[in-house]
């Protein structure tokens, strides 16, 4: 019976049972795209990532991330998690994943992961009647604002809420049918929710993610969609986003948007890590 050796870390924190867990599993060269989503679904964690060998040797890992219920070609909370790992195993200070989207440097300073994202996010033109979010979400047209609703793409694809108040982040949850046809509206499949002091949620039931403590890829589309809306400035914009607290898995996520002209140059995403557990976990035949 053939086994691989997994460790699961708590990402974008320093305290242990806090964050978003994530396992990551090694030496993962010899396996099928099948075998690697059985393997997530086992998990049944948000993300799973599977590092092997680079395709280039001057990188220092091949990595394919999974939800429950699919591939993601990037996605943030594995990328931080995954290089702060082997940083610690080979005492590095620079990591570079072979990730679906593209490559993905990761800087390592203090315990700190600070990655650029491999794509510059960019806004789709959709429209979503606010009305329909809100009931959606299970809150009022009201709390929606002031930014307007928008999608924005970078690997992944998110539909992004703007809500007015912390109280109407708190009661919001998503609610059949409605959310269903907010997703088709979007053409996405998560929503990712924020207020101006950036407190945010993220929900993607149909993904088998009901609610994810801290999404680093969402954070880096967040940058698209506050330009948008005219809260990205030219220079260096520093945002410090906070995630997870009402799942009692509070997470905190430093966001670096550079702009300039009016567009955005580069996006970087930071945060911490922690090792929970380690193990072995059977290889499916499928």
């Amino acid at each position: 019976m053939q086994e691989l050796d997994f460790e699961v870390w708590d990402v974008f924190t320093d305290a242990p049972f806090a964050g978003n867990p994530l396992a990551i599993v090694t030496g993962a060269d010899g396996l099928s795209t099948a075998q690697m989503q059985t393997m997530a679904r086992e998990f049944n964690l948000s993300e799973t990532i599977f590092l092997m060998a680079p395709r280039d040797p001057d990188h220092t890992a091949r990595a394919r991330i999974f939800f429950p219920t699919g591939e993601i070609p990037f996605a943030g909370h594995p990328t931080v998690g995954a290089a702060l790992m082997l940083a610690e195993k080979s005492n590095l200070n620079h990591v570079t994943l072979e990730e679906e989207a593209g490559l993905v440097p990761v800087e390592i300073n203090g315990g700190i992961a600070r990655f650029q994202a491999p794509v510059v996010p960019f806004s789709h033109d959709v429209t979503v009647d606010p009305s329909l979010a809100a009931k959606a979400l299970d809150i009022a047209a009201s709390d929606i604002g002031p930014h307007t609703i928008g999608v924005h793409q970078g690997g992944p694809r998110f539909l992004y809420v703007p809500v007015k108040t912390r109280d109407a982040l708190r009661r919001a949850r998503p609610i059949e049918p409605h959310w269903s046809e907010l997703m088709q509206a979007g053409g996405v499949d998560s929503a990712y929710l924020y207020t101006p002091n950036f407190d945010a949620r993220m929900f993607s039931p149909t993904a088998g993610i009901p609610e994810d403590p801290a999404t680093g890829s969402a954070s880096a589309l967040l940058a698209s969609q506050l330009l948008d809306n005219g809260a990205i400035a030219d220079g260096e914009n520093h945002l410090e986003l906070t995630q997870g607290e009402d799942m009692g898995r509070i997470s905190r996520i430093s966001l670096t948007v550079t702009a300039q002209g009016g567009a955005i140059k580069s996006v970087h995403v930071a945060g911490r890590a922690i090792k929970i557990s380690n193990g072995s976990i059977r290889v499916p035949t499928c």
